[in-house]
């Protein structure tokens, strides 16, 4: 991983999962992941891709009893590292939005660095599983970014503008939020973006 002053690594287990994680918010877009989900993978490279990030997820988990804790426990975990690896979140732009297409998929991602935990999930899929070895259920996702914006003290707004096609819905919801990030945390400045001094 690119050295950088902004990362994070952590490694998380419990009964039903066990999870390592590794991010440089500064890095070259290099993304891997290995759930046993593979249409989860691939929307976690795409989160490290389009963010900018070097990320690394190696996780496994209970799938033969539900996908759930897997992608909850990912988000976790992954909210925690970024919230680490931001600091004090010194110069950062804080704010960002962002409207991104794949083919008929509109949605948009909104994001404060606010230090205050909220999800606002306006995203309905038509609701067929993502095929795959295993399936991918389309509801996980809200589950993963609740996880994620609480860990990383973060607001975060996903609302879809239209689509069809759950794949490319939940694609370019991933591909929103990753940018919108990638424009919150950019460094342009110096002191905290915040009249209380802190985020």
């Amino acid at each position: 991983m690119t050295i950088s002053s902004r990362t994070a690594s952590a490694s998380r287990s419990t009964a039903e999962t066990s999870i390592d994680i590794a991010i440089a918010i500064d890095g070259s877009g290099q993304g891997t992941a290995t759930t046993g989900l593979p249409f989860f993978d691939h929307m976690l490279s795409q989160l490290g891709r389009h963010g900018g990030f070097e990320l690394r997820v190696d996780a496994s988990g209970d799938l033969e009893i539900d996908a759930h804790h897997t992608v909850e426990d990912v988000g976790i975990l992954l909210g925690s590292c970024f919230a680490e690896a931001l600091g004090d979140k010194a110069g950062v732009r804080r704010f960002a939005s962002i409207a991104v297409p794949l083919d008929e998929a509109l949605v948009e991602a909104v994001v404060d660095l606010s230090g205050r935990p909220f999800l606002h999930y306006d995203v309905s899929p038509p609701g067929q599983k993502i095929l795959g070895d295993p399936p991918f259920d389309p509801q996980l996702c809200e589950e993963f970014w609740r996880a994620f914006a609480t860990s990383a003290a973060l607001t975060l707004h996903i609302t879809m503008v239209r689509g069809k096609n759950t794949h490319h819905i939940i694609e370019a919801s991933f591909k929103a939020v990753a940018r919108a990030l990638r424009d919150a945390v950019r460094v342009e400045g110096t002191g905290i973006p915040s009249t209380k001094g802190v985020l």
